[in-house]
């Protein structure tokens, strides 16, 4: 039985929805109540595009960093239950402070928007691309065998070295960034803290051997021989052995 209080309708005039409205507006979505939608259907409405700004990064549009843990929790956890080969990578851009020093903040947020797009360009639907902090974006790449990861890596990388971007009238920059990658252990259930700390280990090499390249930590390939695979596939399943004293089924041969 419901209480009486719950089934009282909600009244908006006693909220505070006025920054809540401003902050959807300021991200090009309407926070107004439109003609004839219920009360209910419009709290919904603003509460979900508050979550959905909660996860954004407001300059870039991209995930922040709660929303990359949040995937990268739940990557994890797939890892460990299917085997999937899900890739990290980590972006740095390269001398970015001397951009922001020569050119001003603004030409700097013009750079991080930019190459935000590139990314965004390059990726999956299903992938993850989220600004990690400052200059530093995170990939998150499911179903990534390790055998692509390097080329998809490179791939990123070269398109951002071929942006021309407009940070003023009759200005143009160029960037470069370095890349630091690790895959999630397959099979095994690690932790966050981990998987980035290799990653990042990898982003510090690139910068170290010179930048403007990438650096990945490959796990290691395991292999089945074609022996291995009969036997795995040719034996009865365990299922269909006949109990204890009754013979095994001859298997007969077919003449091709």
């Amino acid at each position: 039985m419901s209480s009486p209080s719950a089934a009282q309708p909600v009244d908006l005039q006693a909220l505070n929805l006025e920054d809540a409205r401003a902050l959807l507006e300021h991200d090009a979505q309407n926070g107004d109540r439109e003609a004839g939608e219920s009360a209910t259907h419009y709290l919904q409405r603003v509460i979900d595009g508050l979550c959905d700004l909660s996860l954004k990064d407001p300059l870039t549009g991209l995930g922040n960093r709660r929303h990359f843990h949040a995937v990268l929790g739940r990557s994890i956890e797939a890892v460990a239950r299917t085997g999937d080969s899900v890739l990290l990578l980590l972006l740095d851009i390269d001398h970015f402070k001397r951009i922001n020093d020569t050119h001003g903040h603004h030409a700097g947020d013009q750079v991080l928007r930019a190459i935000a797009a590139c990314l965004a360009r390059c990726v999956r639907p299903m992938d993850t691309v989220a600004r990690y902090g400052g200059e530093e974006f995170a990939l998150i790449l499911p179903h990534c065998r390790p055998g692509f990861g390097l080329v998809v890596a490179e791939r990123v990388r070269e398109a951002i070295a071929a942006l021309t971007i407009s940070v003023a009238p009759l200005q143009t920059l160029r960037a470069t960034v370095s890349v630091g990658g690790a895959y999630a252990p397959e099979w095994v259930r690690s932790t966050a803290e981990l998987w980035i700390e290799r990653a990042d280990q990898q982003l510090y090499r690139a910068k170290a051997e010179g930048r403007n390249r990438v650096c990945l930590d490959q796990p290691r390939e395991l292999a089945v021989s074609a022996e291995e695979k009969g036997l795995l596939f040719s034996q009865l399943d365990l299922d269909e052995l006949p109990p204890p004293g009754v013979p095994a089924p001859t298997a007969h041969r077919v003449n091709a």
